[in-house]
C-alpha cells in the first residue's frame, strides 16, 4: 500500500529535520500545517546531499553524490523511490512543480564542495545561488501553491533571504570550514585571515540582503509568513551576536545561540506577529 510508504517517507524527512536542526524544526512548526511535510521533505533532501560532501570523509564522496543525483532524478521521473527521503522529495517536486533547474543548480553547488578551490566573486555568487538561494525558491514554490505571478513577484526577495542565511552560516562555521573542510567561501579571505575591516564589510553585505529579504517576508502568503519570520529572527540575532564578537573569536569558536535563548526569541516573535507588528 503506497500511501503507507509515502506517509513513512514524510515522517522520515521530519525525523531528519528534527535531528539536524532545532532552529529549522521550530520554524516549520510556525508554518500552516499544510506546509509542514513539504518543507520537511525539502530540508531532508538538502540535508542528505550536504552530509555527503561535508561528513562522509572515509568514503568516495564523489561517487556517493553521483549516485544520489541519479537516484534523485529517477525518483522524480518514476514518482517513487525506495529511499524515503527521495520519495518524500519527489512527491513535493511533482505536486508543486518545482523546476528541475533549481534542483540541478543545488546539486552543482554540492559538487563544488568536493574540490578545493579559491572562490572569486563569480564562484562565490554561484555557490550561494546553488546552496541557498534556490533552496529558498523551492520553499517559495510550496508557499505560493501554484500562483505563478506571486512566485515571480517574491522570487528576488526569497533569493536575498536565502543568501543572507548562507553568508551568516559561513561566518558561524568559519572555524570548522577552514580547519576541518579546508574551505573559505568569502572572496576577501582567500589569501588572508578574517580581520575587523573585512568582517565589517561582510556584515554590511549581509545586512543589505536581510533588508530586502524582510520586505519579502511581509509579502508572503499569511500561512507561510510567520514561520519564515521566525527563521529571519533567529538568523538576525545570530548575525547580531557575530557582529559583537572580535574576528579572532569567530576564528576560534563556532557561534551558537543556546536553546533557551532560541525559545525566548521565538516567543517574542509570536507576540510581535500576534500584535500585527510584522
Amino acid at each position: 500500500m503506497k500511501a503507507l510508504f509515502d506517509n513513512l517517507s514524510r515522517k522520515t524527512s521530519k525525523m531528519v529535520t528534527n535531528a539536524y536542526s532545532t532552529s529549522f524544526s521550530l520554524g516549520i512548526r510556525f508554518l500552516a500545517k499544510k506546509f509542514h511535510n513539504p518543507i520537511y521533505a525539502i530540508y531532508g533532501f538538502v540535508r542528505f546531499a550536504d552530509e555527503i560532501v561535508d561528513t562522509f570523509h572515509d568514503f568516495n564522496k564523489r561517487e556517493l553524490l553521483e549516485e544520489f543525483k541519479r537516484d534523485t532524478y529517477k525518483a522524480i521521473d518514476l514518482g517513487i523511490s525506495l529511499n524515503p527521503i527521495l520519495n518524500a522529495f519527489q512527491e513535493v517536486v511533482r505536486n508543486y512543480n518545482i523546476d528541475r533547474e533549481l534542483i540541478d543548480t543545488f546539486l552543482y553547488s554540492m559538487e563544488m564542495d568536493l574540490d578545493d578551490r579559491n572562490y572569486d566573486q563569480q564562484l562565490y555568487e554561484k555557490y550561494i545561488l546553488g546552496s541557498a538561494e534556490v533552496v529558498g525558491l523551492m520553499c517559495l514554490k510550496v508557499f505560493v501553491e501554484g500562483d505563478h505571478d506571486r512566485y515571480a513577484e517574491l522570487k528576488p526577495y526569497a533569493m536575498k533571504l536565502g543568501s543572507a542565511f548562507q553568508k551568516i552560516n559561513f561566518l558561524r562555521d568559519y572555524k570548522a570550514d577552514t580547519e576541518h573542510l579546508g574551505r573559505v567561501y568569502f572572496p576577501q579571505l582567500q589569501f588572508s585571515q578574517l580581520d575587523e575591516a573585512t568582517k565589517v564589510e561582510i556584515e554590511a553585505d549581509i545586512e543589505k540582503d536581510f533588508a530586502m529579504g524582510y520586505e519579502g517576508i511581509k509579502k508572503l502568503p499569511k500561512d507561510a509568513r510567520f514561520g519564515v519570520y521566525v527563521a529571519y529572527i533567529y538568523y538576525s540575532n545570530l548575525l547580531r551576536k557575530i557582529m559583537e564578537m572580535p574576528p579572532q573569536q569567530i576564528m576560534q569558536n563556532r557561534v551558537r545561540i543556546p536553546n533557551n535563548e532560541k525559545y525566548a526569541l521565538f516567543f517574542g516573535s509570536y507576540l510581535r506577529h500576534s500584535f500585527n507588528l510584522l
